[in-house]
This record gives C-alpha cells, structure tokens and sequence, in this order.
C-alpha cells in the first residue's frame, strides 16, 4: 500500500470520525429536556376585581356667590371651618343698595300720596256727574245737555289719574321691594351645613354676579361630608361587568398603608370622553364611565379632591379549579401533533366551521386554540382549556383539566417557546410568583 493511499484512508476515517461525534451531540441535544416550572392544577378562593382611579368627593357640594356687585367688607370663616345652614357667612358693603332702599321707600311715599289726592279727585268728580244727572232728570231745564257732558268728561279724567297713580304706587312698592332684596344680598349665608373646603377670595376684592363667568363669580365652596364619595373613571371594557351595591375596597393617596371599604352606588350611563377626542372623530377614543362609591366609614379630616383608588369586587369564586394565569397560552392547530391534535378537535366539535364571511373573507387565517402544556411522564403535550372569571395570578378552570392535573406554570419565556409533545423537566429553583400573561 503506497503512502498515498494510506493518507486518504486515515482523512477518511478522520471525517467520519468527526461526522458521528456531531451525529451524536446533535441527537443528544434533540433529547435534551427543557427546564420549566411546574404546578398542579388546585383549588382556592378566587376573587374578580376592576382597579379604577379618580377622587375623593362629597355627595352634595354647593358653590356660594354673589347676586349683587359689591366690595366685600367682612368674611366672617375661614377655610377649612364647619358651618351650619343658616351661618352668617360673608358681607358685602350695603351703603350703596341702603342709599337705594332709602330712595325706593321715598319714591313709595310720594307714589302714595299722589294716590290719595286722585282717589279724592275721582270721588269729587264722580258725585258731580251724579248730581248733574239728577237736575237733568226732574225735566226743570235747570242743567243744560254741555253741561252733563263736561261733568262726565271730568269724571272720566280723574279716574284714568287715578289708575295712572294707582300703577305708579304698585310700581314704586316694586322698587322697594328690590331695593330691600339687595339689601339683604350683601349678607350671605350657608345654604347647607358642611365645611368651608374653598374661599378664593379675601377681604377688598370686589364680589361679581356669575352671569358671564362663574369661576370669577366664586366667594366660596361648601361641601357636606356626611356622605364621602369616590368618584372613579372605568373602561368601557370593564363598566360591563359592574353592578350596583359591588363591595369597594379604597385606597387614599393621603392615607397610605390604609384602606377604607364602600359600595357602588352609581354607575353612568354615558361615556366620559375627553375634549381632545373629540376633535378628530376617526381617531381612536378612550371611553370611560363614571361610577360613584360610596365610602362606609371615612376618615373625619377627609377632604374633596384628594386622589383615590378602588377596587371593585365582580365576582367571587371558593374554591373553584384555578391555573397559574402565566400558564395559560394559545397555539395554531397546525402547530399541534397526535393525542394534541385529537383533543382540540373534539373539544371544538360542537362549534360550526367558521365561513369566510364570518371571518372577514380571510378563511385561510389559522386557528388559534386557548389552554395549557399538561405534563405527563416528562412530555408536555398542549390541552385545550375553557377558564372562567381571572384573579389576581389565577384563572378559573371551566373545562379541560382535573385536580392534580401537572402542568407548565412558567417561566413565560418557557411557555411561549414551547413546542407540542417536548420533553420538560422540573427547574431546580421553583421561585418566584406567577406573573401576568
């Protein structure tokens, strides 16, 4: 055998050599089991919420202002005080609207007396058309026919004086009657008992009418915090699932490490949608709802205004079938294989194929099925779930696994490149929650 020969022999054996080393590393990575978290499926408490944020506010809040314009002379409270209905609150200076009640009352006066004095020349005049007519009637040619006619005349013309004064006095009682309510506006008072929560302005300033601005117009706010409220915004994807009379848990930014229970008491039946949306009506919109709670047991230094949390209770499950909410994942029907493939099968019998016009005319588009990686002797084969109301780390199981039931619970990125039939294995460290999915 030459040496020639002898080289290409052992280049030979050398690559072979090679290629059933990488042969083997290759078949033992493909045997190799993926490291994963595992759980069995159990039982516990379940309890369904809807987290909204807004704040804190009292169920009747009334804005006080001014009627009249006016230098405010006196504040008789301060911010923060509790008044009662009825409370002197705030004078405005009455020397201007009491010069005005003086000259209305004076007005009266001389409106009354010029009443009287047509009164008397109404009667003078009626009796003597009366007498006029009688000389007429006895036939003695003692009253002549003008003189009838200049007597009725007079009469008729103390009596529009009359009615003229008459009108006149009505109209200067009136006046008074303004002059004295204005009077009375330069003094306001609580129309409510409750704390002041609001006084923008001070002693000077000029106290205007909200007819062309209410904010300017605003002296103070009182709000009755016998009933404290808070007023949250939630989804229109969420308000659904809301009901009246919902048990409330609280929390006040204020009072931290503290939390106050309540129930729902109104939910809105129109959207709360922001003035910048509405400016583009093709555009994508945040909807929201308002929902009122009502706080059972408020703190007494409580104030309007202060932010809040709640989180409504929905629904409540004891000891309902539950799955880590991480464990639940979809995969394409194509991506499954054997005892997989079967079981999502009859677990989506009952429903009709869908039809291009149900799907939007795309009926190539694949399927996509909702479940779990159920392990059983060290392979995780994909299993069709149906889960009901979700917790916070768990959902409930309607349909699809039994108690005891071993299944993938993590780690997210385990679940997500996951292939049907894998071989897994328990990780040495199972800690940590369950996160969201």
């Amino acid at each position: 055998m030459s040496r020639r020969t002898k080289l290409f022999l052992l280049i030979g054996f050398a690559v072979v050599g090679v290629g059933g080393v990488v042969a083997l590393s290759a078949a033992k990575k493909g045997n190799k089991a993926t490291e994963v978290r595992l759980e069995a499926v159990g039982k516990r408490d379940l309890t369904s919420s809807v987290t909204a944020s807004g704040r804190i506010e009292a169920k009747r809040t009334v804005d006080v202002t001014a009627d009249i314009t006016g230098r405010i002379t006196h504040i008789m409270v301060k911010e923060g005080d509790m008044v009662r209905e009825g409370q002197l609150l705030l004078q405005i200076d009455p020397f201007q609207y009491t010069a005005n009640l003086k000259r209305a009352e004076a007005l009266l006066a001389s409106g009354e007396a010029g009443l009287v004095q047509a009164r008397a020349n109404r009667d003078q005049a009626q009796r003597s058309l009366d007498r006029t007519k009688e000389l007429q009637r006895t036939g003695n040619n003692l009253v002549s026919a003008e003189q009838v006619e200049v007597a009725q005349t007079s009469y008729e013309v103390s009596l529009a004086n009359y009615t003229s004064a008459a009108a006149q006095t009505a109209q200067a009682r009136a006046g008074v009657q303004e002059a004295r309510d204005n009077l009375n506006r330069t003094r306001l008072y609580a129309p409510i008992t409750g704390r002041v929560v609001r006084l923008p302005v001070e002693v000077g300033e000029v106290a205007v009418p909200g007819t062309f601005s209410r904010e300017n117009a605003l002296l103070m706010t009182i709000a009755d915090l016998s009933v404290v409220l808070a007023k949250v915004r939630v989804d229109e994807t969420d308000v659904v699932r809301l009901a009246f009379g919902d048990s409330v848990r609280v929390s006040i930014d204020a009072y931290p490490d503290t939390f106050f229970t309540g129930r729902v008491t109104m939910i809105s039946n129109a959207a709360q949608i922001s003035a910048g949306s509405l400016q583009s009506a093709q555009a994508d919109r945040a909807v929201d709802f308002d929902v009122e709670v009502t706080l059972d047991a408020p703190p007494r230094d409580i104030r309007p205004d202060l932010s809040a949390t709640a989180r409504i209770v929905t629904e409540m499950r004891n000891q309902a079938l539950s799955i880590p909410i991480i464990a639940l994942t979809v995969r394409q029907h194509s991506e499954m294989q054997g005892d997989s493939a079967q079981a999502v099968t009859l677990a989506t019998s009952g429903a009709r194929p869908a039809t291009p016009a149900a799907t939007g005319g795309d009926a190539a588009k694949p399927k996509e099925t909702e479940g779990v990686f159920l392990v059983t002797n060290g392979v995780a084969r994909f299993r069709p779930v149906k889960v009901g109301i979700a917790g916070e780390e768990y959902f409930e199981v309607v349909s699809g696994l039994a108690e005891g039931d071993t299944i993938v619970a993590g780690t997210y990125q385990a679940i997500r490149d996951l292939k049907d039939s894998s071989k897994v294995r328990a990780a040495q460290a199972q800690g940590g929650a369950a996160g969201a999915h």
